[in-house]
């Protein structure tokens, strides 16, 4: 079986508003000619990289229906996607927090939760063994009924209900490697014994008020929860030692019948909106644990859903990597920064120093 990548054109036309950053324009601020940095040119250019080298022909490359009212009212109560609609169909606007959209925002955002359902689907039907989903706007920050992190929808939440829906599958595992914490998805799930939510992620970058280690869930979902925050500049080394001795573990106790990655690459060594220091390597190497991880847990059945990643140079090859290591293809794009960034990586008294960090959250889960 293939690997399948999910992806539509619509989801490029996404338009984020007039920002210069992080900011609103106006006051003392100018406007960039990127704007948001929630743009998709990040998206596009891997998806033309890995037509280029012609990755993208030992792919099966597929588009979907948008997702569905029903599909959406799962997760996201009827006031919140009336409230959207409205904005959407009266030219745009701004829902919640740094989640601006324009004209069409809100079939934009149900297509992007549409090629996560589908490709979760295809993989757990056996029709795939694994997937990618290029959704866009991304969806690990949106709550059931509030937007934030230009997350309009929950991407993964809807597609895991549709799947229990249909009767796919009862127990999902989510690892979020993206470098803001996933609080969208933790809070869509929190109360919750069947699915298990992991967070590997930045310090407070973003949200700043959320993803601690000691918030574990709640009522039911106590315990289903785990945070793992990490402090700015833990490199590619911290990053697997993480992933081994804390996140996957989590997960293989958990058992669960499919592994979802909510794929942002923003960890990256020269994203503007991170400060990780991972590398190329560094989602190779995580992809080759989380398959590894996947064939003893739930026989290999993996999705990426795409989340951030804002550096337009570095998020193609970061995701032409994964794409290569999950479908197991011999086509390589060089990484341009791999004799820069490998120099970057913290020395030996930082690495002391993470493992302390991760020490301590290792010795309280015990």
């Amino acid at each position: 079986m293939t690997t399948g990548f999910f992806w539509d054109e619509r989801c490029f036309w996404h338009g984020g508003g007039n920002y210069a950053g992080m900011l609103p324009v106006g006051g003392l601020v100018q406007p960039l000619d990127g704007g948001l940095p929630e743009n998709p040119e990040t998206k596009r250019r891997l998806k033309n990289l890995i037509e280029i080298t012609g990755l993208a022909g030992e792919l099966d490359m597929r588009g979907a229906d948008p997702a569905t009212q029903e599909d959406l009212l799962r997760v996201h109560p009827a006031h919140y996607l009336s409230e959207f609609k409205t904005l959407s169909d009266a030219g745009g606007g701004e829902l919640g927090r740094r989640t601006p959209f324009g004209p069409g925002g809100f079939e934009v955002a149900a297509q992007s939760a549409g090629l996560a359902k589908a490709a979760l689907a295809a993989v757990l039907a056996g029709d795939l063994q694994n997937a990618y989903a290029l959704s866009r706007p991304p969806g690990h920050h949106c709550l059931p009924d509030f937007p934030n992190g230009f997350c309009l929808l929950n991407n993964i939440g809807i597609a895991i209900e549709a799947a229990r829906a249909a009767g796919l599958a009862q127990r999902f595992a989510i690892l979020d490697w993206d470098v803001h914490h996933g609080n969208g998805t933790e809070a869509v799930f929190y109360n919750r014994a069947d699915v298990l939510t992991v967070s590997l992620h930045q310090d407070r970058n973003y949200p700043m008020d959320t993803g601690a280690f000691n918030d574990r869930g709640e009522g039911a979902g106590l315990g289903y929860n785990l945070n793992i925050p990490l402090p700015p500049g833990t490199g590619h080394k911290g990053y697997l030692a993480a992933m081994d001795r804390l996140a996957l573990p989590a997960i293989r106790a958990f058992a669960p019948d499919v592994l979802i990655i909510a794929c942002g690459f923003d960890a990256a060594a020269n994203d503007p909106l991170g400060r990780m220091l991972a590398t190329a390597d560094t989602f190779t190497q995580m992809t080759r644990q989380v398959m590894g991880l996947a064939d003893t847990v739930c026989d290999g059945k993996l999705l990426m859903v795409h989340e951030g990643g804002y550096s337009e140079t570095y998020v193609p090859f970061c995701g032409h990597n994964v794409l290569q290591e999950m479908s197991g293809s011999q086509i390589t794009a060089p990484d341009p920064f791999g004799d820069v960034f490998p120099l970057r990586q913290p020395d030996a008294r930082f690495d002391a120093f993470l493992d302390g960090v991760i020490d301590d959250m290792e010795a309280a889960l015990q």
